[in-house]
């Protein structure tokens, strides 16, 4: 018993879990300086039922987070449930998660759409990258903000991830119990649509070997220049293209969608980012998620089988997908009359009573 306990406190050691007498402690609100615009330049409507500011925060990777924050003007007193949304993979806080954020404060909510680290308005070197850890991490210091705030209930908050950031926010729920309740709009798996790409039409070791080779030379050229080359993204379609591409043109570069700080509307992204999601299965532990969650997707979106099995994994009476009739993956990035709000309004009230 004596060994067991003598290796039981190196390990905790090793990683940091127990604390020496002589730790040194620095303070975790070192944020960055950002420039924020405060013009609303948002791709939707401003509400006048709800209160619009700029708020940042600081993930424990230290990269300092905007956020948009939607407080609901007319309450009933007391502290408010709270909703944290990000998405989609590439997108800004300006684009869907903050018609999200926004419609979600006039039902009750205060709520933040933020930018995910090293993109938007938000910190992190360099630029345009993404990371399956960094990322989830991304939505539990939303978290950390949101508990610490007066004015929300820490024991009544919840996560949107739309597109991408479904993924993530799946993810995060099964990491993070803070997490009471948590909707995937429209979900992709990034990381087993890198590893194996749609449909997993490559989902074979050849495949990923050969993008990694491909990613890596990327890697040793970036450093010899010094430089970090970006994507190409949605560029006009040809005719014959599938339709889910004409779709995210439709979305990203049209006045529909459009936002200059919008990876997916121009920026790229670097070119080796997807690199770390070849080893990352980030729905991994999915199936031990306890809170509630609800996956809404489309019934003709190209992506929908990223739902349907990440419903097939998760376990428990508190799990709901939801398929819209007719709808394609876009249309639940900004249509109003096709985005389920009633039924996301229901679900939070229940589970963040």
């Amino acid at each position: 018993m004596k060994r067991i306990t003598i290796l039981t406190a190196t390990f905790l050691c090793l990683f940091g879990l127990m604390e020496s007498p002589a730790q040194n402690t620095q303070s975790s609100r070192n944020m960055e300086k950002l420039k924020l615009t405060q013009e609303w330049d948002n791709t939707f409507p401003k509400s006048d039922k709800v209160s619009h500011s700029k708020v940042t925060f600081v993930n424990r990777y230290g990269i300092t987070l905007a956020a948009d924050l939607y407080v609901p003007k007319t309450t009933a007193g007391g502290k408010l449930p709270a909703i944290a949304v990000s998405g989609p993979f590439g997108a800004v806080k300006e684009q869907s998660s903050g018609l999200y954020a926004q419609t979600l404060a006039e039902r009750g909510f205060l709520t933040i759409a933020f930018d995910p680290s090293f993109t938007g308005e938000s910190g992190g070197q360099p630029r345009y990258i993404a990371s399956p850890d960094i990322n989830t991490e991304d939505f539990s210091a939303a978290v950390d903000y949101l508990a610490t705030r007066p004015d929300v209930d820490a024991e009544r908050i919840g996560i949107v991830g739309i597109c991408g950031w479904g993924g993530f926010a799946i993810n995060a729920a099964a990491n993070d119990t803070r997490i009471k309740a948590t909707v995937a709009s429209t979900m992709y798996d990034i990381s087993r649509c890198s590893a194996n790409g749609y449909f997993d039409a490559n989902d074979n070791a050849d495949a990923r070997y050969k993008m990694r080779q491909e990613l890596n030379a990327q890697r040793t050229e970036d450093y010899r220049t010094g430089t970090y080359p970006r994507t190409v993204m949605n560029p006009k379609p040809a005719d014959d293209a599938p339709q889910f591409m004409k779709d995210y043109y439709d979305y990203y570069k049209t006045e529909r969608g459009y936002h200059p700080r919008s990876i997916n509307s121009g920026l790229g992204w670097n070119k080796t980012s997807n690199l770390a999601f070849l080893n990352a299965p980030i729905l991994a532990y999915a199936d031990e998620i306890r809170s509630a969650v609800l996956l809404i997707h489309g019934e003709k979106a190209h992506s929908r089988y990223f739902s349907e099995d990440t419903f097939k994994k998760l376990k428990g009476d508190n799990k709901e997908l939801m398929i819209i009739p007719g709808a394609v993956h876009t249309d639940l990035y900004d249509r109003t009359d096709v985005i389920p709000f009633d039924k996301l309004e229901e679900f939070f009230k229940k589970y963040l009573k």
